[in-house]
């Protein structure tokens, strides 16, 4: 049987079934009992069909060759920072090759002055100039196969996630395990799990202008705020309480974007004495994740910063609903998650004090063994 121009039924399984050889967390199951559904039929015959009009189909490839040394990589499909961070994060894995970036306007600043991108661009009249040997394209997405062919319209290509379309999935094993199958399984699968996280540069300027503020010592970073209400918590004010009562000291720096400015002037009028300081919105997200690498600790919800906490590897404890820990974290991250199927807030307080003392015992074991 076949559904379109030569295309078989079975190559529908790309949709939702993985590209490499290991197991990972996802949500395929889900999948696979709605793969009969017309619209995921119509969606990956759509893509198909796209490649097809743009002529890309006789340009894809199985690996990524010795010979390809000038790389351009498209991410422009899910451009969120969290999953950007995330997708991106098995670059790592192409440190001996030239690798330039295209990607969504609003995760330029993330990416620029990268430890493995040398160039990164978010208009294709930037790149008129470019020759590349090849293209890593993050999924079949009309949007990113439009990009493919209008700048490197006759270069091979190899996809990241390619049709795969719908199942939630564990986005940075995804990336690490994909990307070695495209290099030809160099490592071995534990080895990849050891190294599985994401990545963040920051400059030596941020480094410098954030160890300015002269932060105070040992202090917890709290990122308030959210875009999504199922993953914001609204009581950080009865922990911030909870977290003084157990150490009087004890100060709190909270953190976050633009949507979190409320909230924390609502915390900040409850504390005096400067117990509480606020730079939320106060900086960008790269000196906001410096102020993270400075903290004891972090604690976050599910968002781009708990993702950026994740690449400096430092110590959090982290509120999940929808998608749990083995979705979003690694055995590599030093990360206490809580987790409920429906909200954040549902979450008791003394249960996140609790996994806030972990953390802090991890925090000080952890710099007793530096000094050692």
């Amino acid at each position: 049987m076949k559904l379109v121009n030569g295309m078989k039924v079975a190559e529908f399984k790309k949709a939702y079934t993985l590209p490499f050889r290991v197991e990972i967390p996802n949500s395929n199951d889900e999948i696979i009992s709605k793969k009969s559904s017309s619209s995921s039929r119509i969606k990956f015959i759509k893509r198909y069909l796209y490649l097809m009009f743009k002529h890309q189909t006789s340009l894809e490839i199985d690996n990524i060759l010795p010979e390809h040394q000038n790389i351009l990589w498209i991410n422009i499909s899910a451009p969120s920072l969290g999953d950007s961070l995330m997708d991106l994060s098995s670059r790592i894995m192409l440190s001996d090759r030239k690798i330039d970036l295209f990607t969504d306007k609003k995760n330029v600043k993330i990416f620029k002055n990268d430890s493995f991108f040398s160039s990164v661009f978010d208009e294709d009249c930037q790149m008129y100039h470019k020759q590349y040997d090849l293209v890593i394209i993050d999924s079949y997405s009309t949007r990113s196969i439009r990009v493919k062919a209008k700048i490197a319209s006759l270069v091979s290509y190899v996809p990241m996630f390619g049709y795969y379309n719908g199942p939630e999935v564990n986005r940075v094993l995804y990336s690490f395990h994909q990307m070695n199958s495209l290099l030809g399984y160099k490592k071995s699968d534990n080895e990849i799990n050891s190294i599985a996280k994401p990545s963040i540069s920051i400059s030596k300027q941020d480094q410098k202008f954030i160890k300015g503020l002269e932060l105070p010592q040992n202090f917890i970073a709290i990122v308030v705020g959210g875009e999504w209400s199922f993953r914001s918590f609204n009581r950080w004010d009865l922990l911030i309480h909870k977290l003084i009562r157990l150490d009087s000291n004890k100060k709190i720096v909270l953190i976050g974007s633009d949507n979190g400015i409320d909230s924390a002037n609502l915390i900040v009028d409850q504390f005096p004495n400067n117990r509480v300081l606020d730079y939320v919105a106060k900086f960008t997200f790269k000196q906001t994740t410096e102020i993270m690498n400075q903290a004891k600790y972090i604690v976050c919800c599910d968002g781009g910063l708990m993702h950026a906490a994740n690449s400096i590897g430092a110590i959090s404890v982290a509120l999940l609903s929808k998608l749990n820990s083995d979705m979003q974290l690694t055995s590599v991250n030093k990360c206490f998650s809580l987790y409920d199927d429906s909200n954040v807030n549902n979450i008791s307080i003394d249960i996140i004090v609790n996994k806030c003392m972990e953390a802090s015992n991890l925090a000080e074991k952890s710099l007793l063994n530096k000094l050692k």
